[in-house]
C-alpha cells in the first residue's frame, strides 16, 4: 500500500494507473485527469481543484473531501465508488458510472449530474441542480432533498423514502418508481411514466400525473 499525506500535486494524469493507494489531506491543483484508471484507492480530507479527477477507476473510497467548482465532469466511467461527508460543488459530476454509494454529501451544483449511471444509493444528502439522474437505473434514495427541475428524467427502477423534491417535471419518462413518506412539489409531475406508486406522500402539482400507465396513490395527499 502506497501512502501520500499532506501533498500537493499538479499536472495531467499525475497519478495515472495507481493501485492500492491511500491519500490523506492531499490537494490536486491544475491538471486534468489526475487519478485516471486507478484501482483500490482511498481519499480522506482531500481537495480536487481541476477537471476530470476520477475517470475509468475501480474501487474508490472518498471521505471528507471537496470537489471544487472546476472539478467538473469529475467521476465518469468509474465502478464501485463510495463518498461520505463530502462537498460536491462541480456540475456534471457523475456520468456512465456504476455501483455508487453516497452518504451525507451536498451537491451545490448538480446540473446534468448522475446521467446514464447504474446501481445508485444516496442517503442523508442534499442535491441542488437541474437534470439530476437522467437515464439512470436501479436507484435508492433515503432522506434526500432534491431541489432542481427535471429530476430523474428517463430513469428506471427507483425506490424513494423520506425525501423531498422541489422539481418541475420530475419523474418524466420513467419505469418502475415507488415513493414512500415523501413530499413532491412541482409542476407537470411524472408525465409519460409507467408503473409509479406514491405511498404516504404529499403531492403538490399543477397538471401533474398525466399520460401514466399504471398509477397508484395510497394514503397520500394530492394538493392542487
Amino acid at each position: 500500500m502506497t501512502n501520500y499525506e499532506n501533498e500537493y500535486f499538479e499536472g495531467e494524469r499525475i497519478l495515472y494507473g495507481a493501485e492500492n493507494v491511500n491519500l490523506n489531506e492531499v490537494t490536486f491543483g491544475h491538471g486534468e485527469l489526475p487519478l485516471k484508471e486507478v484501482k483500490n484507492i482511498t481519499l480522506t480530507k482531500s481537495i480536487f481543484k481541476w477537471k476530470y479527477p476520477l475517470w475509468y477507476d475501480k474501487n474508490v473510497k472518498v471521505r471528507n473531501t471537496t470537489f471544487e467548482t472546476m472539478s467538473r465532469s469529475g467521476i465518469w466511467y468509474t465502478k464501485n465508488i463510495s463518498i461520505k461527508d463530502s462537498a460536491l460543488q462541480a456540475p456534471k459530476l457523475f456520468r456512465s458510472a456504476s455501483d455508487i454509494e453516497l452518504d451525507s454529501v451536498h451537491f451545490s451544483d448538480a446540473e446534468e449530474t448522475m446521467w446514464t449511471c447504474k446501481n445508485i444509493k444516496v442517503t442523508n444528502s442534499q442535491i441542488n441542480g437541474d437534470y439530476f439522474g437522467k437515464d439512470s437505473e436501479n436507484i435508492y434514495l433515503d432522506n434526500v432533498s432534491i431541489i432542481g427541475n427535471y429530476a430523474l428524467d428517463g430513469a428506471k427502477n427507483i425506490e424513494v423514502h423520506n425525501s423531498t423534491f422541489v422539481s418541475k417535471d420530475a419523474f418524466w419518462n420513467c419505469d418502475n418508481v415507488v415513493i414512500y413518506d415523501s413530499t413532491i412539489d412541482g409542476e407537470y409531475l411524472a408525465w409519460n411514466t409507467t408503473n409509479i406508486k406514491f405511498i404516504n406522500c404529499t403531492i403538490e402539482s399543477d397538471q401533474g400525473l398525466s399520460y401514466i400507465d399504471h398509477l397508484e396513490i395510497k394514503n397520500s395527499k394530492l394538493i392542487h
